[in-house]
């Protein structure tokens, strides 16, 4: 069993629809920069870049350059998260 303080940052870290929207979305397209992710979902881009810094910090969501882009894609963490999600619904 990881720490419990380690177990509630994940928790924390998806603990808001949005967020996993984001990872719903992130899960069927990967790579994706943040001006996009925004856009799809129609939410503020401050609005996108606060969420996902808390996915970035909870280790759901890896960030990377592409070109002069920092795209975004769930981390295996992440993958695990959102399969636990979908059996709560």
């Amino acid at each position: 069993m990881k720490p419990y303080r380690v177990v509630e940052r994940i928790m924390k870290g998806c603990a808001n629809h949005r967020r996993v929207e984001i990872m719903n979305l992130l899960s069927r397209n990967a790579d994706l920069p943040l001006f996009e992710i925004a856009g799809r979902l129609k939410i503020n881009f401050k609005t996108a870049s606060e969420h996902l810094r808390r996915l970035f910090l909870a280790g759901l969501v890896n960030k990377h350059n592409k070109g002069s882009l920092v795209c975004h894609s769930l981390t295996n963490q992440g993958k695990n998260i959102l399969k636990f999600l979908r059996t709560l619904e």
